[in-house]
């Protein structure tokens, strides 16, 4: 079956691992079901994929590797269905991504960037009405990631203050639409004035350019950036406050102020993904408010080493789809 995958890791130069090809078509093992695929996203996981990240997390590697975390299509049947992206240890009991054995589709469990994937059935999740296959593509680890930044963790209620940093990225166009949709006010930072309008438009009413003084503090930071925000995150941060983090594009090791962090009582908050129960929540949520989730650029799955180029040059808005 045609897929996109990592042959081998490369960690100096991801791109070079990256094929388009055939690869054997999955079996399927009982309990399991399949999943013709019509549209995936890709995800930083993707690329990390292909550097060999996941050893360094004592993740097992498993090469060739087909790609991708997220994905929709339909069953054997015609159901329609998306992916759950989050698949816990047949023993674990309660919330997914809290299970050290945890696992994401493209880690070590085959992705969704090609004809067909096999997955737990759980993870196959029913569709609601009203979304394209492109809308619902992206909907996997961004939204639901956003999803739990904004819902579980943050303790914002409507009317406050959020800032998202990176204003057109994956996760940070899902905040700002489920914010703005969930009553906030939405502030966002960008690189540059295009990225500023795209915020806008998905509903923030103030954008601001990166490391910015802002014109009041905020009653919650999202930080999907790392340490080239994270000066500016703790500086906007108002005393009670909390930053709720889910990712280090930028690198992992910022300055942290800790005299700040106690004397003022700032939480600090991760988060990987979300529950089973969240991503149902998540859809029923994006399905009563009429969300129409943001793509910013579709391209055909024989297109990938293009998309994975946009990627890792960060010259792209919203989330990347493939579609077969």
């Amino acid at each position: 079956m045609f897929a996109v995958y990592a042959d081998k890791p490369n960690a100096e130069n991801p791109l070079a691992a990256l094929r388009v090809g055939e690869q054997r078509a999955p079996v399927v093992p009982e309990g399991w079901v399949r999943i013709r695929i019509s549209a995936a996203s890709l995800n930083w996981h993707d690329l990390f994929t292909l550097m060999g990240l996941g050893a360094v997390h004592g993740r097992p590697e498993v090469f060739p590797m087909i790609l991708g975390c997220d994905g929709v299509g339909t069953l054997d049947d015609g159901s329609r269905v998306i992916l759950y992206p989050v698949v816990g240890s047949p023993e674990w009991k309660g919330d997914e991504t809290l299970d050290p054995e945890r696992n994401t589709f493209g880690e070590s469990l085959q992705g969704s960037f090609a004809d067909y994937i096999v997955v737990p059935r759980r993870n196959a999740v029913p569709l609601p009405d009203g979304l394209s296959d492109t809308e619902a593509a992206v909907l996997g680890v961004a939204w639901l990631t956003a999803y739990r930044m904004l819902f579980t963790h943050s303790t914002l209620r409507a009317g406050q203050t959020m800032l998202v940093q990176g204003a057109s990225g994956g996760i940070a166009s899902a905040l700002i639409q489920l914010g703005y949709a969930a009553g906030m006010r939405v502030w966002a930072t960008g690189r540059t004035a295009e990225k500023c309008v795209i915020a806008e438009k998905l509903g923030a009413q103030r954008t601001f350019a990166p490391s910015e003084p802002l014109p009041g503090k905020v009653d919650a930071v999202f930080e999907p950036i790392g340490a080239a925000t994270w000066a500016h995150s703790m500086a906007s941060v108002k005393t009670g406050g909390t930053i709720v983090v889910c990712g280090v594009t930028s690198g992992s090791m910022p300055p942290l102020d800790l005299v700040r962090v106690f004397v003022e009582q700032i939480t600090i908050k991760g988060v990987y993904a979300g529950t089973r129960e969240e991503f149902s929540n998540l859809l029923a949520f994006i399905q009563s408010a009429g969300i129409k989730p943001h793509v910013g650029h579709v391209l055909p799955m024989k297109s990938a080493i293009e998309a994975f180029d946009l990627m890792q040059k960060g010259t792209f808005t919203g989330k990347i789809v493939l579609t077969r």
